[in-house]
């Protein structure tokens, strides 16, 4: 259902569990086991995809609609939705970047997965959308309060009162994803970024996005994060080895 290959600092997550990477109780225990691997791998980056035709198309509907038809089924549904809660705020604050290549539909807790993560890329035919209204639900494991965050109120409102799904050139401008790309350049692009990131220090990574966090944290001092990192990194080795590589002259 969930896989984990590693090649050197870059990890990836691979998503297959057919036929849309639905998501049940048994995938998200799933899935917290890969992050239990990445966080003893500490890769530098973690690619989550899927070898599905979608990336994932949310919550699996059979099971949503037991909570409506058994006693007890609304804490239930509760307790879903919690442990999807747990999940992607792991996944947020994972130490490592985090990117989502989107070669297909990410719908509902899909794209709320995919909004969890800090880089997103998607082939221009990729459907995204968190159509919840559509069947009397709310994007309710993170998706009104993510998205919002990352592309605005107006954006967010569009897309989630009017249950709107737009394809992956639409998320590259209206900053839902960073990058969209034909399908056929999806793997290589994805490549691309993922070396490129996997060629920083991880240690740096890590405290740039403890930084990051804290602009839309009311409670944390984004500049005194940014004033105490710097103070950490300076001790390490692997900061004084690049400092003194750059400064190197080169024949």
């Amino acid at each position: 259902m969930i896989s984990v290959t590693h090649k050197g600092a870059i990890s990836t997550i691979l998503m297959s569990r057919p036929p849309v990477n639905a998501i049940d109780a048994a995938f998200v225990a799933a899935f917290g086991q890969a992050l239990d691997e990445i966080d003893a791998a500490q890769p530098a980056i973690v690619v989550i995809r899927s070898d599905q035709k979608c990336f994932s198309a949310g919550a699996d509907l059979g099971l949503i609609q037991s909570y409506f038809s058994q006693p007890g089924g609304t804490k239930e549904m509760v307790a879903y939705v919690t442990a999807l809660h747990a999940w992607f705020n792991r996944l947020e604050k994972l130490k490592a970047v985090t990117l989502a290549a989107i070669a297909g539909p990410a719908l509902g807790g899909g794209l709320e997965l995919a909004l969890a993560c800090d880089l997103r890329i998607a082939a221009t035919h990729a459907k995204l959308g968190l159509p919840e209204a559509r069947v009397g639900m709310i994007p309710g494991a993170g998706g009104t309060q993510r998205l919002p965050r990352l592309c605005g109120p107006g954006v967010a409102a569009r897309l989630i009162l009017g249950a709107e799904v737009i394809d992956g050139a639409e998320a590259e401008r209206l900053g839902l994803v960073q990058w969209s790309v034909a399908a056929a350049d999806l793997d290589a692009r994805t490549a691309e970024i993922s070396e490129r990131v996997a060629d920083l220090s991880r240690p740096a990574l890590t405290a740039s996005k403890h930084c990051l966090a804290a602009a839309f944290d009311g409670d944390a001092d984004g500049y005194a994060r940014e004033l105490d990192a710097p103070l950490e990194l300076m001790k390490t080795p692997e900061a004084r080895e690049r400092i003194a590589k750059f400064f190197t002259p080169k024949s």
